[in-house]
């Protein structure tokens, strides 16, 4: 299973699915109002750019990145005023510039809980001292496993995603302990998936 592929492969169709979603609304509104206006936001794990379109109508400046090249040729068209680059999180990031705000939204869902502390360090580090972190992922349902390689059919063809699944204070810690202050956190509940948000001072 190579996510990079997979992303590729379903980028029009994963968009076109995910593109009138709103769960995340609430907790993005919650963020920016920590931010001042026209900060500089990284959307990590950007993908076809759905956040970063809401970030800049709301007038904040954004750069995303997605190891995905065809999730980042469609964030291209869908939001110009930004500016999207192909990166992997499990590398330097390499962006040669300070953010006001790192957003990780639907990201570490997708890396093993292993390799989650060295992760977290790589997005925050291009955050500037009192910036703002965001991350939501999803939460690990009672029973049931938090980590597992799934097969899905929703688009008309198979393809696999790994996913990994969290508890609120399992995400706390993760976040404490790389040094940031929690500001906020929420569970929000979409469809079968409950959502959790938090907001977290460098």
């Amino acid at each position: 299973m190579n996510l990079r592929l997979t992303y590729n492969r379903i980028a029009k169709d994963w968009m076109q699915d995910h593109e009138e979603d709103i769960w995340w609304i609430g907790g993005i509104d919650k963020y920016l109002s920590f931010l001042k206006s026209n900060s500089l936001i990284l959307d990590i794990g950007c993908g076809a750019a759905i956040k970063s379109k809401y970030l800049i109508k709301k007038g904040f400046r954004v750069i995303g990145i997605d190891f995905s090249e065809e999730m980042i040729a469609l964030a291209k068209e869908q939001a110009s005023a930004g500016h999207f680059f192909v990166k992997d999180i499990k590398q330097p990031l390499d962006l040669e510039k300070i953010f006001d705000g790192v957003l990780a939204h639907a990201v570490l869902l997708h890396i093993p809980k292993k390799e989650v502390p060295d992760v977290l360090k790589n997005i925050i580090a291009p955050l500037k001292p009192d910036g703002y972190f965001c991350v939501a992922v999803k939460e690990q349902k009672p029973g049931n496993f938090d980590e597992e390689l799934l097969k899905e059919n929703d688009y008309g063809y198979e393809y696999e995603r790994f996913f990994s699944y969290y508890t609120l204070e399992e995400m706390e810690n993760y976040v404490i302990n790389v040094g940031l202050h929690i500001v906020y956190k929420n569970i929000t509940t979409s469809g079968k998936t409950n959502w959790i948000q938090i907001i977290a001072k460098k």
